[in-house]
């Protein structure tokens, strides 16, 4: 089951590149000075794909747990 925990690693490692390219479009986008009304509606954009970030990086680490159950 070893396969398994780095299977479970990777999808993780990849949620967590999703989170700091989320992170990283709202620090750009605080940056470049916007409006209260654009800088809301970037975010609104954002979190979408935070949420789901996060989702694939919770499945990873599920997935980590299980390999070490079974192994």
């Amino acid at each position: 089951m070893e396969w398994l925990i780095w299977l479970g690693a990777a999808v993780s490692l990849v949620g967590l590149a999703g989170l700091v390219w989320c992170i990283a479009i709202v620090v750009r986008a605080k940056r470049q000075k916007l409006s209260d009304d654009e800088l809301r509606d970037r975010v609104r954009r954002v979190i979408p794909l935070n949420m789901g970030a996060l989702l694939l990086s919770v499945f990873g680490l599920i997935i980590i747990v299980f390999g070490i159950v079974l192994g």
